[in-house]
C-alpha cells in the first residue's frame, strides 16, 4: 500500500452510501380470481435499469391467503437517491400453486411509479389504481415509505493513543489515525482521517463527527479498521499498527472507555516472543445523534417549487436550422429539451400541484418586438404556470415559433423573479429550485453575482446547465465550489449554484436516456445538502407528520379476511 496516498487522502472523496427507505405495501379491492374463495395475493417489486431500461425483479412479499385487501408484512428496502429517477413497478398475482414461476399464477394488476413519487407524497404515502387488465377495475395499491433510522444517525468519536511506537530518529512520532469501513467483498474504503498530533507517543486527537452510514453502511456489526501512522513530511508515512472494531462495539462504550491494542503484523510475526503491541488507542467518547434528513422535511410537507428559465438569445442559431441548439428534430430532443426533461421529471415528484413557472430570456416578443429578459413561455405574464413537465415542453416549443431570438444574455432578471417568491415563504414550508439553461457568455455578470449573493439567504437553489460547444468560464465562476461567490465585498451565505456543461454527460453512443440520467444525477446531487443547510441555519424543524394512515377494509368483508398489519 502506498503510504503517501494514505496521508494525502481526502475523507470526503469516499462516497457515502445513500440513505435507505423501507416500503410497505397494502392493496384494496383486488380482483377475485378464485372460484370458491378469495384470491391469495403476492406483490412483486421490479426496478428499472437506467441504461437499458430493463425491468429486474427486486423482491416479493409473502403470500396472504384468502383476501382481497392484503396488508403485506414483508418490506422492500431500497437505496434512495434524490438525484435519480428510480422507476418502480408493482405486480400483483393470485398464487394458485407453489411454483416460483409467475406465469403459472393469475395476474391481478400492476402499478408504475417512482420512488420520488412515494416519498414526495403527503406523509410519504402513495395510493394508485392497479391497471393491466382491460375492462376490469383491478383495485388500488397503497405504498408507504419510511427512512431507516440507522441511516440518519451520526456519531461523535474521540480517541487518544498511549505508548505508541517511536518512529522518528530525532524525536517522537507524529501520529494520526485512518479509519476504513469494510465492504461486502472484503475490501476496505477510507471514511475518515484524523489530524496529525506532532511529537508525542501519547496523542489526544480532536473529536470528529461522522455519519453512521459512512462508517458502516448502516450495518452495526460490520468491521471497521483503524490504522495508526507516523506522519512524515515527504508523504512516506510509517505504519505503526492497526486495530479493528465495529460500530456496535464502539456504541457500547458510551459509559466507559474502550481500549484497543495497536498491533503490527510484521513485528508480531518476526519479532520476539516479547512483542505485545505497538501501543494502545482508547476510545474516550462515543456520542450518537440522530440528524434531521431531507426526507424528514419532505414527509413533513415541505414542497419543492421548480422554475425553468431558457436562453432565447441569437447565439443559439436559427431554430429552423439543424445546426441550431433550439432545432426541433422530429427524431430526438434537442439539448434544451433533454436538460429540461432530465431535471424536471425528477423534481416534479416533490411538487403536489405539478404547476411550474416557465420563463425565457433574451428574445424579442410579439407584437412590438421589445426585448425581454423575463417572459412567460406560455405568453401569459400574469400566470406563467404550465401543467407538468409536458406543459413546460409544449410552452417551450410554442415560444420558439412566436418569439425572435435576440440578446444579450442576462441571468439576473430570472434569478430575481424566483427570489421574490422565495423571500415571501421563509418558514420552511417551501423550497425553490431555478433551472437556467443557456448556451454561453453572461453579459450581466456583476448583477448576476449580486442576485446570487442575495438569493443565498433564501430557501432557493440555482442549477445552470450549459449547452453547446462554448467556453463556460463565467458560469464555472458562479458555481461556488472552489471559491464562495461575492458581490461588492459581500459573500454568499451559502453555496446555492450548481453548474454543469451538458456536453460532459452526453452518451457517445447516442443513448439520450442515459445522457439525461447522467446530467440529472450530477446537477441534483447537491440539492438535498443545500436544502438542509438553509433549514439548519434558520433553525427550521420539519412540519408535523400527517395522521398515520389506517387501512380500512370495505365494511361488507368478513373481519377475519381483513388482518391488519401494524404500521412501520
Amino acid at each position: 500500500m502506498n503510504m503517501a496516498c494514505i496521508g494525502d487522502a481526502d475523507p470526503f472523496t469516499a462516497a457515502i452510501p445513500a440513505t435507505k427507505v423501507e416500503l410497505t405495501v397494502s392493496c384494496r379491492n383486488l380482483l377475485d380470481r378464485d372460484t370458491f374463495s378469495k384470491s391469495d395475493p403476492i406483490c412483486v417489486l421490479y426496478t428499472q435499469g437506467i441504461a437499458n431500461r430493463e425491468w429486474r425483479e427486486f423482491g416479493r412479499t409473502e403470500v396472504i391467503d384468502n383476501t382481497l385487501n392484503p396488508d403485506f408484512v414483508r418490506k422492500f428496502i431500497l437505496d434512495y437517491f434524490f438525484e435519480e429517477r428510480q422507476n418502480l413497478r408493482f405486480d400483483l398475482y393470485d398464487l394458485d400453486c407453489k411454483s416460483d414461476n409467475l406465469s403459472k399464477h393469475d395476474f391481478l394488476g400492476q402499478a408504475f411509479c417512482t420512488l420520488g413519487e412515494i416519498v414526495g407524497s403527503l406523509g410519504s404515502r402513495l395510493e394508485k389504481p392497479l391497471i393491466g387488465i382491460p375492462g376490469k377495475k383491478c383495485g388500488t395499491i397503497v405504498v408507504r415509505a419510511e427512512e431507516l433510522s440507522n441511516c440518519r444517525e451520526s456519531v461523535l468519536l474521540q480517541f487518544c493513543g498511549n505508548k505508541l511506537d517511536k518512529k522518528d530518529f530525532f524525536g517522537k512520532s507524529d501520529p494520526f489515525l485512518v479509519f476504513y469501513r469494510s465492504n461486502e467483498d472484503g475490501s476496505y474504503t477510507i471514511c475518515h482521517k484524523t489530524e496529525v498530533v506532532k511529537n508525542t507517543l501519547d496523542p489526544v486527537w480532536q473529536a470528529f463527527k461522522i455519519p453512521v452510514r459512512a462508517l458502516c453502511n448502516g450495518d452495526y456489526d460490520r468491521s471497521i479498521k483503524a490504522e495508526v501512522y507516523d506522519w512524515d513530511r515527504d508523504g512516506g508515512h510509517d505504519f505503526i499498527g492497526d486495530f479493528s472494531t465495529s460500530y456496535r462495539e464502539m456504541s457500547r462504550s458510551q459509559s466507559q472507555f474502550h481500549i484497543y491494542e495497536v498491533l503490527n503484523p510484521k513485528k508480531k510475526g518476526k519479532k520476539k516472543k516479547k512483542y505485545q503491541n505497538s501501543g494502545t488507542v482508547t476510545l474516550l467518547s462515543c456520542l450518537v445523534d440522530t440528524e434531521l434528513s431531507f426526507l424528514d422535511y419532505i414527509r413533513g410537507g415541505t414542497q419543492i417549487n421548480f422554475t425553468v428559465a431558457i436562453d432565447f438569445t441569437a447565439s443559439n442559431g436559427n431554430p429552423s436550422q439543424p445546426t441550431s441548439l433550439h432545432y426541433m428534430s422530429p427524431y430526438h430532443l434537442n439539448d434544451y429539451a433533454m436538460a429540461l426533461r432530465a431535471v424536471g421529471e425528477i423534481i416534479q415528484d416533490y411538487d403536489s400541484d405539478k404547476m411550474f413557472p416557465a420563463l425565457g430570456f433574451g428574445a424579442k416578443l410579439p407584437p412590438d418586438g421589445r426585448v425581454s429578459h423575463e417572459f412567460a413561455l406560455n405568453g401569459n405574464p400574469q400566470n406563467p404556470y404550465c401543467s407538468g413537465i409536458e406543459g413546460v415542453m409544449e410552452a417551450y416549443y410554442q415560444s420558439l415559433k412566436s418569439v425572435r431570438l435576440y440578446g444579450p444574455t442576462h441571468f439576473s432578471p430570472v434569478i430575481n423573479h424566483v427570489a421574490r417568491y422565495a423571500s415571501a415563504v421563509t418558514d420552511g414550508s417551501q423550497y425553490f429550485i431555478l433551472l437556467i439553461i443557456s448556451d454561453g457568455v453572461i453579459t450581466d455578470m456583476a448583477q448576476t453575482k449580486e442576485s446570487i449573493v442575495n438569493a443565498a439567504s433564501l430557501p432557493m437553489s440555482i442549477i445552470i446547465v450549459g449547452v453547446g460547444p462554448a467556453e463556460f468560464d463565467e458560469m464555472i465562476e458562479l458555481d461556488g465550489d472552489e471559491e464562495r461567490i461575492s458581490s461588492q465585498g459581500r459573500y454568499a451565505e451559502r453555496d446555492i449554484v450548481q453548474f454543469v456543461p451538458f456536453r460532459d454527460y452526453i452518451d457517445r453512443r447516442g443513448n439520450h436516456i442515459l445522457s439525461m440520467a447522467r446530467l440529472a444525477k450530477e446537477v441534483l446531487a447537491e440539492i438535498p445538502d443545500q436544502f438542509l443547510s438553509y433549514m439548519r441555519t434558520r433553525g427550521i424543524k420539519p412540519g408535523p407528520l400527517p395522521p398515520p394512515y389506517t387501512p380500512c377494509p370495505p365494511p361488507a368483508l368478513h373481519p377475519l379476511l381483513c388482518r391488519r398489519v401494524s404500521r412501520i
